[in-house]
Order: C-alpha cells, then sequence, then structure tokens
C-alpha cells in the first residue's frame, strides 16, 4: 500500500464503485449527488453512458437511467444529444445548503448516531495506525495539507477534509481501510462535514487535524486516535442539532 495516495483520483474511482445492496436509484442518485456536491465530480464533468454507469455500479440499466432523471430533476446534470453528446454534470455550488438539508431532514437521529459510530471506528483504527506507520515524510505532507486549506472559505476547509481524511487513512497501510474511509467519503462526506459551514467550526477543524498531525509524529497513536473520534463525534453532534433546528422551521 503506498504512503500516500492521490486523493481526488481515488476518491473519483470510488464514487463509481459497487454498491452494496445495489438495485435502488435512489442510492445511485445519493452516490452522484454527494460526489458532485462534494466537487469530486466536477462542474462541466461529463458522466460515463447508461450501460458504464449500470456496470461499474453493479444495477440495472433502467436504475441507472432513473437515477440520471433524478440529477437532471434536481439541475445537477443537463444531458445533451447528438455527437459530442452525454450527460454533464452542471452544478458550481449553488443550492448546496438546500440539497444537503433535504437529506439531513431525511435521516433520524438514531441513523446519524449510527452512522457516526461506524465511521468514528474506522477514523480510530486509521489513525492510530497512522502513528505507527508514517515517515517524515508523509508527516510533512499533512502537515502541508493543513496548512495550505483556506479556513475562511467553506468550500476548500470541506476539500481539506476529506484530502487530510484520505490520506491518514493511506498512512494505514491497510487496503480495507482505504476502501471503506472512500466509500463513507463518497457516500457521506458532505453530509457529515456540514459543520464546516460555521467558521467557528472550520476553526476548530483545523486545529483538530494539527493535532493529529502532531499525535501522528509523536508516534502517539492514543492520542491520534481519541483526537479522530471526538473530531467525528462533535460532527454528528452539530448534525443532530442542526436538524432539530430545521425540524422547527418546517
Amino acid at each position: 500500500m503506498p504512503q500516500s495516495i492521490r486523493p481526488r483520483t481515488v476518491a473519483h474511482a470510488a464514487v463509481f464503485g459497487p454498491l452494496e445492496g445495489a438495485g435502488r436509484a435512489e442510492l445511485v442518485a445519493q452516490r452522484l449527488t454527494d460526489a458532485i456536491v462534494l466537487g469530486i465530480l466536477a462542474d462541466g464533468e461529463r458522466l460515463p453512458t447508461e450501460s458504464l454507469l449500470a456496470r461499474k455500479f453493479g444495477v440495472a440499466t433502467v436504475t441507472a437511467r432513473e437515477a440520471l432523471d433524478t440529477l437532471r430533476h434536481k439541475g445537477l446534470v443537463e444531458t445533451k444529444r447528438g455527437r459530442g453528446g452525454g450527460s454533464f454534470v452542471t452544478y458550481a455550488g449553488a443550492g448546496h445548503g438546500r440539497l444537503q438539508d433535504e437529506r439531513l431532514l431525511g435521516l433520524s437521529r438514531v441513523q446519524l448516531r449510527d452512522l457516526g459510530a461506524h465511521y468514528a471506528a474506522i477514523g480510530a483504527m486509521t489513525a492510530e495506525l497512522a502513528a505507527d506507520r508514517a515517515t517524515d515524510t508523509d508527516v510533512d505532507n499533512l502537515r502541508r495539507i493543513v496548512e495550505s486549506a483556506d479556513p475562511t472559505d467553506e468550500g476548500a476547509a470541506r476539500r481539506a477534509q476529506g484530502t487530510f481524511r484520505l490520506e491518514v487513512s493511506a498512512l494505514s497501510q491497510s487496503a480495507r481501510l482505504v476502501r471503506e474511509e472512500l466509500r463513507l467519503q463518497a457516500e457521506f462526506g458532505p453530509l457529515l462535514w456540514l459543520c464546516l459551514r460555521n467558521p467557528d467550526y472550520r476553526d476548530r477543524c483545523r486545529e483538530a487535524q494539527r493535532g493529529m498531525v502532531a499525535a501522528i509524529e509523536a508516534q502517539d497513536g492514543e492520542r491520534a486516535r481519541r483526537l479522530s473520534v471526538r473530531q467525528i463525534t462533535e460532527a454528528i453532534e452539530w448534525l443532530i442539532e442542526a436538524k432539530a433546528a430545521l425540524e422547527k422551521t418546517e
């Protein structure tokens, strides 16, 4: 397992990985929606054909077609006919909050806490293993990711958090853990880090990342594990509070 990965490349590949319990168009549409909102699938990017999407996701062609219809209805994809045609991403950030608020309202508090418990378990183990296996070069790379992000920009902070988590998982040198991190980011990343809307949380996120880098550099696996779990737990609690606030406005 390489000690450094190209996060966008592997995350892009993970978007089109087979779905567990595949068969529902909603699952395909949600996977693609999250990837578009997260920026893994860029504005103007051409999506695979319906038949290729179906093969990649392990679903029927009609399911892939229904998923694309959903994306077109949301204004996330535009389909052009004729030579040079296809389905293209048409999302440049507008409406991000509305899409994620709708998704948050669709999840129960039990589901959110379950997501947090699952992701915290993965994050804890990858952080602990990274502290044991990272080289000085790896630590420098993690620090560069943290310090190069603009904390005043929500999108930049979100991308930096995804990149940071992917790099830490890669340093675990566990292919299974990396795949699970990628799957969770592809499916839940945009939702999980909604707290980064808040400038105070962006600052707290950067401090948490700095703490994890220091723990990994010191080969303190227990501290790296603890900081990783704490950050995910706080993000889930923020989501639960945000969900309650949204429900009051309905």
